[in-house]
């Protein structure tokens, strides 16, 4: 059970730091609001460049926030599947350009230490062993998610973003409005990720779908503030059979809400000693096998 719960983690964690990269979508700049004269009759061009300037903004959101490098970051997690829902919830701080972070993260009433480091999971329980009598497990992402047939564009790397902004186009993004989080002013978008248009995305809309439904809050200055993700994922068409015979695939739906405060903070983000750390990566390959 344990091999079982830490590989759900790297795989939530996966998609976590894939949303962060998809969300930013920075890159080329994407076309701005076209100019014209304002007369009778141009409503809908004047909303046409609204939404072009909207999508312009959230496609260089990812590259303000790097600019900062680094934030203090929340992040609260709802998966369900099977009829079984699971909460948890992280805090800690992150590399907006390299991926790396340290957290806590607290999940079904257990906290947990958790560090990434070069696309790396590290993950201890306080007063609980890993195989071998280590303090740490690790999980290689890069590992897992090429098993899941996911590209590691989709964990974390923030160099691949420009291809991640030719999958936003202006009628993917639509202003929600304004709001205040933790009292800075923000506008809020929703968003539409055209999965097609994603690198690997005829293997990723087989477990997506054809789009992926996002929200982002972006402040004054063009960084994100808030972020949420709302994914069903479902099985492979190889792993869709149930083992019961009932021949419905397996789905897991999440929602995942993040927050970003305190830009430019400190991210101390070391792999802990080798000699303390079960590596852990064949099983938890062993089991997307198993279940898709």
């Amino acid at each position: 059970m344990r091999v079982k719960g830490t590989k759900t983690g790297a795989i939530a964690l996966s998609a976590l730091m894939g949303s962060v990269v998809l969300s930013g979508c920075g890159g080329d700049g994407g076309s701005g609001a076209k100019g014209g004269d304002a007369s009778p009759g141009t409503s809908a061009s004047r909303s046409t460049g609204a939404r072009e300037q909207g999508t312009v903004e959230v496609r260089a959101a990812y590259d303000k926030t790097a600019e900062a490098e680094s934030a203090r970051m929340t992040i609260d997690m709802k998966l369900s599947a099977k009829g079984r829902t699971i909460t948890s919830d992280a805090e800690g701080v992150i590399d907006l350009a390299e991926g790396d972070s340290v957290m806590t993260v607290t999940a079904q009433d257990k906290s947990i230490e958790q560090r990434v480091v070069e696309q790396v999971l590290y993950q201890k329980v306080p007063g609980q062993k890993a195989p071998g009598g280590k303090s740490w497990i690790k999980i290689d992402l890069k590992k897992v998610a090429a098993r899941q047939g996911v590209s590691n564009q989709q964990i974390g790397d923030p160099a691949q973003t420009a291809a991640y902004a030719k999958a936003i186009i202006d009628k993917n993004v639509e202003k929600a409005g304004t709001e205040k989080i933790d009292g800075v002013d923000t506008t809020h978008y929703k968003v539409s990720v055209d999965v097609s248009r994603i690198p690997g995305g005829d293997q990723l809309a087989e477990q997506l779908g054809p789009t992926l439904p996002m929200q982002v809050w972006l402040d004054d200055e063009g960084r994100l503030r808030r972020q949420q993700i709302d994914m069903t994922v479902k099985a492979p068409a190889s792993a869709s059979a149930e083992p019961d015979g009932s021949g419905s695939p397996e789905q897991l739906k999440m929602t995942t809400v993040m927050q970003y405060s305190d830009f430019g903070t400190e991210v101390d983000a070391e792999a802990p000693p080798a000699g303390q750390v079960a590596d852990m990566t064949d099983q938890a390959l062993q089991g997307t096998s198993t279940q898709g």
